[in-house]
Order: C-alpha cells, then structure tokens, then sequence
C-alpha cells in the first residue's frame, strides 16, 4: 500500500502548534547539576526546539531545599534549586515544575522509591508544606521576575495514584492539591497550576477513581480483547468533580499515558500489556472530551509523562522503532494536547541507578556518553515542520512554514505487521532486533507543487543503516565500555542521517516516489531561502 500525499504551497492551511516540542522529562533535579546533562539539554533544545523540562527530586535531600534545625523550625536553601533553574533558563527552556516530592523531614515515610531513595509520602504537616511551596515561589518571583513564573507550569506531585509515589489515600493527595494551589495563588492568580499527574490510563475505568485508597489500579485478566474496551484516565473525573467542589482552580490537567502497562489485579499480581499502536491517540481524545465536557473545559492537557514503555531498561528505547512511533503518535494526535512529554531526553537518569552498558534501555534519547539515538531524531524532524498544516494522511504530513511560505514534509512507515506499540524488550536485545526486522518496504509518493522554479529540496532519512548508533556500536564489535575515540565515532554515527539534496523542476514541481524499508522515517524539507 502506498502513502501517498499532493500539496500546494498557495494552499490554504490550519494551524498547526507544535505540542510535541512543548515539554520534555529528565530523571530527578539533582542530575541537573551535571555537565552531560546540561550539554544534552542544549543539544536537544537547538535540534528539537523543547520548551520546558520537568523531573522529579526537586524537594528530595540531594538538592538541599529544606531541613528542620535542633529547634525544629524549617532551614530553607535554594541555592541548589537556583543552580539548575538558571542553567536550564540560560539554555533557553523553561522549568515545568513538579512539586514533589517531600523533603526527608517532612515526610511521613522515607525512601519508598528508586535508587535515590525519594520520599514517596504525604507530607506530616499540610501547613509546613504550604509554607515551603509559599517560600519557594516567592523566591523565584524575587528572582526572576512574575513576568517570568507566570510562563511556568506548577504540577502537584507525580502519580500519586501509584503506591511507591504516594503511600496515601486518593483524599489525602486531593487535599495536597488544594493547600498547594491554595499557596501558589495567593502570591499570584496567574500562576498556572494542575494534576492529578497520574498514571495510567486503565480498561473500563476500573479502579480509576472508584476505590478511594486503592494506591494500585488494575485490569480485568479473564477478557479477551483489552483494547476493544474502553480506557480511561486514572482519578481525571474525581479530581475534576473535587476541585469544582471545593471551587479550586485547575489550569491544566495532567496524566501518563503509556501505551504499556503494568497493572495489579485484584489479587496482587502484576501483568504486562502493549496495547494497540494508536493507543496514544485514542487516549487522548478520551481525555480531550472528558475535559471539554468537565467544569473546566478551558484547562489545557499536558501529558507530562509519556514513552513505548515506563521501564528505564526496555531496549526498544535504543532502537529504530522507537523513533518511528514517536513520529507516529505525534502525527496521529494533532490538535488533541498542550503537551505530549517525551520521557526522557537524556540517559543521564538514575530512578534505577546508573546504566550498566552504553545502549541499555534508558529512556533518554541521548546516551550517557552523548550519543544520539533514533528518538533523537524523530524530535528533531517533527521539529522541522511548518506552523500550518497543508494535508495529512496515514504515515505522513505536508506543512507550509508561514513565514517563509517553504514547506516541509514527514513521512514513516510503520509496518502493518505490527498492530501494537513497539514490544518491550526487557531481557535484552532480542524482541527488539526482532521487531526491527519486521515488514517489508513501503511505496512513499509525495508530491509538491506551487514551488519557485528550481528550488533546493533536502531529503533525511533515518532507518536501520543511517542515524541509527546502535547499529554502528554492533558494527564495531559492541565494546563495552567504548574507548574515548570509539565515542566520538558512535556520537558521528548516531547523527549521520541519510541525506541528499534535489531540485524542483522548471514548474516548480518537486516528487519524491520510493520505496522506503520498514520503521523507517523520511523528512522532505524545501530550503527556506529558495521559495
């Protein structure tokens, strides 16, 4: 079957905003503080265009925020805090601030979760935690200007819904959120502030909401189709219905929804499931109605988690599929989100400690030693498109860049042979290899017309042999670790995508019309100084 598309470029468009450009994750706050995390966020922020980064640990003890002297009263330091916010800021991105999660000495229960030991608890005193998020704010404000924070976004916590996150009642995290917006509109109305942040989306709602101190949720084992039923976001409608109750603002409302999931049965067991590969999509038209419908159907939609899998060790993450799914999902979910936040742009990340090896199935699109994987590259063609949509089809895309009238094409080819998400490979490399190999080529047709004469067309393609470094690192024995040469060899490797430049013809007219292989992505971008 081939894809095939035809645009104009004096064609009459829609806007298009690029959502998937608006939000990227990192682990935790403290890796902030780090020179390879701060060069990867440069990288990813000239070549993809990312907005704002959130993460974890911004209160955990590594980062210094709060402690309680001999007298018991708060000792405040934000200088930590400051370090890593004025980098990110110098950088040109901005913190989507994850409040979470406690401090050591307020918090009711210590290291519940990850390597790094975060306080997954509510907080002892809601007073005391007022207090800092009050403290907090006001510093930043003091600091970089209202101007400034007001562009920001304030996330309460992260997936409370989840008990290593949240050893807590459903209630007691509705009432975090409310003393948490209570505080941060006080200084200012205009700050923006949401959640629940919850993971996941789950069948038929069960255990979505309905069981106020069920910390897990579940599916039902015995069916037989869990994609024909119908998925729902976890404590969404509860906590919408909560704050008009108790006339609380909420300006964005946000949750998780990886298309793999681990969830407990009523019995305590957990099971695995990868769901359709247009999972992504239909969940987020499932909350875009049920927001539409909510008592603030204004509140933006922020996805502030979201990859193949939510394992930092599925080696999916360091091959081809990944980025072709990216592409995909992203493509699929025009106009249905404020955000769709890739976790996480960098394998500088410890929720698990460090990697053992330099590909293994972190969920950064950069490696540890800075070398580009083919996510990398999904962000970075998505972010070549234009800010108007000219025509899209099944596997592709056809933009016009307003400013320059030049258009910009994406294209993918994600074999019908596969009708889930990518697998997850958790064992090794194996399924992944597997999944790779999958398909066969595909016929790409894409037309492009009302171009100046003889205008310079460029064509990227990243597949199996091109922008792919974990091929390269195969090709060159896998050495584990890989010398300081090898490195900057994998690093050439991982951003040498296939390109090539070709002319429109005397009429303006420009066809690409190939065969592309499978899990491939091809990105037709006409020079902007040419049209």
């Amino acid at each position: 079957m081939t894809i095939s598309l035809h645009a104009d470029a004096h064609a009459t468009g829609t806007e298009l905003t690029h959502f998937w450009s608006a939000c990227v994750g990192a682990g935790r706050a403290a890796e902030g503080l780090r020179a390879g995390w701060q060069e990867h966020l440069r990288l990813v922020r000239d070549a993809a265009g990312f907005r704002y980064v959130r993460f974890h640990g911004l209160f955990h003890d590594d980062m210094f925020v709060y402690r309680k002297g001999a007298d018991g009263q708060p000792i405040l330091n934000f200088q930590y805090v400051d370090d890593v916010f004025d980098r990110m800021l110098q950088a040109g991105v901005r913190p989507f601030v994850e409040l979470g999660f406690s401090p050591g000495d307020l918090a009711r229960e210590k290291a519940t979760t990850f390597w790094w030991g975060a306080h997954g608890s509510p907080p002892t005193d809601l007073g005391q935690w007022a207090e800092l998020i009050t403290a907090i704010a006001e510093h930043w404000v003091h600091r970089y200007g209202l101007d400034e924070v007001r562009s920001w976004y304030f996330e309460v916590w992260n997936e409370p819904n989840l008990n290593p996150f949240f050893r807590g009642a459903r209630s007691e995290y509705f009432d975090l959120y409310a003393v948490s917006v209570t505080a941060l509109k006080a200084i200012d109305a205009q700050l923006r502030v949401g959640g629940p942040a919850t993971s996941n989306f789950v069948p038929d709602g069960r255990f979505a909401g309905e069981h106020e101190d069920t910390s897990q949720h579940a599916v039902v084992a015995e069916a037989k189709d869990l994609d024909s039923l119908d998925w729902q976001p976890v404590w969404v409608a509860d906590f919408l219905e909560f704050c008009h109750s108790r006339s609380l603002p909420v300006d964005f409302v946000s949750c998780h929804p990886y298309p793999t999931d681990w969830a407990l049965d009523g019995h305590g067991n957990t099971q695995q499931h990868t769901r359709a590969s247009d999972a992504t999509t239909r969940d987020l038209r499932t909350l875009r109605a049920l927001v539409d419908a909510s008592p603030y159907p204004d509140a933006e939609i922020h996805l502030t988690e979201w990859n193949s899998s939510p394992s930092p060790r599925d080696h999916t993450h360091d091959h081809l599929q990944a980025a072709t799914f990216v592409v995909k999902a992203n493509l699929e979910s025009i106009g249905l989100t404020e955000s769709l936040c890739y976790w996480a742009f960098t394998d500088v990340f410890e929720e698990g400690g460090a990697g053992d090896t330099v590909f293994h199935g972190g969920f950064g699109m950069i490696t540890y030693q800075g070398v580009p994987k083919p996510s990398f590259h999904a962000y970075r063609m998505l972010n070549q498109l234009g800010d108007e949509l000219l025509i899209q089809t099944e596997g592709a895309a056809v933009t016009r860049h307003r400013a320059s009238g030049s258009l910009s094409a994406l294209a993918y080819h994600y074999p019908a042979e596969v009708t889930q998400a990518p697998p997850g490979s958790f064992d090794g490399r194996s399924v992944a290899q597997d999944v790779l190999a999958t398909g066969s080529p595909r016929r790409l047709r894409i037309e492009l017309t009302g171009l100046s004469p003889r205008s310079s067309v460029t064509i990227e393609t990243l597949d199996a042999e091109q922008g792919n470094a974990i091929a390269a690192w195969h090709a060159m024995g896998a050495p584990e670790p890989p010398t300081r040469e090898q490195t900057v060899l994998l690093r050439k490797a991982g951003h040498a995508v296939g390109q090539r430049v070709q002319l429109a013809d005397d009429e303006g007219r420009f066809l690409f019309d190939e065969e592309i292989p499978s899990w491939s992505v091809v990105l037709i971008r006409q020079d902007r100084d040419t049209q």
